[in-house]
């Protein structure tokens, strides 16, 4: 890792800042934690002590200040507006970059002088008094940034209709996977997978949103088949004790295996993918999954379709028929399974890089201010950010 100079030191720090995470957002933010530091910036992170103790982002470069923003709005908010204005107080920031909305909204509160650029993660699906409030700090996010980043077409265009003056997409790349520790028959053994039977992966949060209910539900029907596919979900979540039940009820061939360090082996060991989810942006398991060459079925929302296009196969939200009929038909045509794979690596080689993304993020850091390292303004090699 390249050392900061005394230069980019007197320049300021780039601040990153994010709420409760356990998956894609903070792999995100430690990924571009990496890329800032190699590239001689300094970093500091705020957000949950969790988040430190699960992604290290001091292994990775930065340095680190716990300010406690929670997955749902609480009382507890000032606590962490305040405890970010005290970092920033003793902080010479470039640049305050917060990820996702929960992050946005105590960024926006703390009123930072340094310009404020957040990006959008996620988009809002809950209903009730939790999504009125989602939807206010939505709308107090969007205007209050300098400049909003999208990681899907759609969530551009929500900033934009709620009054962002700036809003860009920025694609998330997926981090790369390292190569997978055990061959193929060691993991499917693991699951008492034998030579001729499919295993179906899917990866993520266990939470509402990904509805592992409809996969379940799915699953249940496919106990019939000979032989018939075993199904494994990886991740934890407040979502675990309900979709267990689920299972139970169902005698549904599901395991749910809580957090996994091992994606590539479970990759390597997979027939099929699976994501079923309401909505995404750029899921970093269906990235995954196709860099692997795994067939993928997945739902067409958020910005899914624009992801994978003709390499995966795209069923509807919350259908359990359509994600049935797409994983038998799969199943028994090897032909097309084999196609998808071979789709699925060419799609994924036309996606943005992880070094691609931080050199856009330094190069916007350097459009918002003369004294941010990189590029003066977008060069011609630095990827596209979107609409303006």
């Amino acid at each position: 890792m390249t050392e900061p100079t005394p230069a980019s030191r007197r320049q300021g720090t780039v601040v990153l800042l994010l709420a409760s995470s356990t998956g894609g957002v903070g792999q995100h933010v430690r990924s571009v934690v990496r890329g800032l530091t190699g590239a001689g910036v300094p970093v500091l992170v705020c957000g949950p002590s969790a988040t430190e103790d699960q992604f290290d982002f001091t292994g990775v470069g930065a340095r680190f200040a716990p300010v406690e923003i929670p997955a749902s709005p609480t009382p507890a908010d000032g606590r962490a507006v305040a405890a970010l204005r005290r970092a920033l107080a003793a902080e010479p920031a470039r640049v305050v970059h917060a990820h996702g909305l929960r992050a946005g909204l105590v960024a926006a509160l703390a009123r930072p002088s340094a310009p404020l650029v957040v990006t959008w993660h996620n988009a809002v699906l809950a209903g009730g008094l939790r999504g009125q409030l989602s939807r206010l700090a939505e709308r107090i996010v969007a205007r209050s940034a300098r400049v909003a980043l999208g990681a899907s077409a759609d969530l551009v265009e929500r900033a934009v209709a709620l009054g962002a003056a700036d809003a860009r997409l920025a694609p998330v790349a997926a981090p790369a996977l390292p190569a997978p520790r055990r061959r193929r028959a060691a993991v499917r053994a693991e699951f008492g997978v034998v030579a001729d039977q499919p295993l179906i992966l899917s990866v993520g949060r266990l939470h509402p949103q990904k509805r592992y209910d409809v996969l379940v539900d799915a699953a249940a029907r496919w106990r019939t088949r000979t032989p018939p596919p075993v199904v494994v979900i990886a991740g934890s979540g407040p979502a675990y004790l309900q979709l267990a039940a689920r299972i139970s009820t169902a005698r549904a061939p599901v395991t749910l295996l809580g957090h996994r360090t091992d994606v590539a082996d479970l990759l390597a060991g997979a027939d099929l993918a699976a994501v079923t989810s309401d909505w995404e942006a750029r899921q970093l398991f269906a990235q995954e999954a196709l860099r692997a060459g795994v067939p993928l079925v997945a739902t067409a929302v958020g910005g899914l379709p624009e992801l994978v296009g003709d390499a995966a196969v795209l069923v509807p939200a919350g259908d359990v028929d359509a994600v049935d009929a797409a994983v038998r038909s799969l199943l028994d045509d090897e032909s097309l399974r084999t196609d998808l794979a071979r789709r699925g690596a060419a799609r994924a080689a036309t996606w943005p890089t992880e070094e691609d993304t931080v050199a856009a993020l330094l190069s916007l850091y350097a459009e918002l201010g003369p004294d941010v390292a990189g590029p003066a303004s977008p060069g011609a090699d630095a990827p596209s950010t979107g609409r303006r």
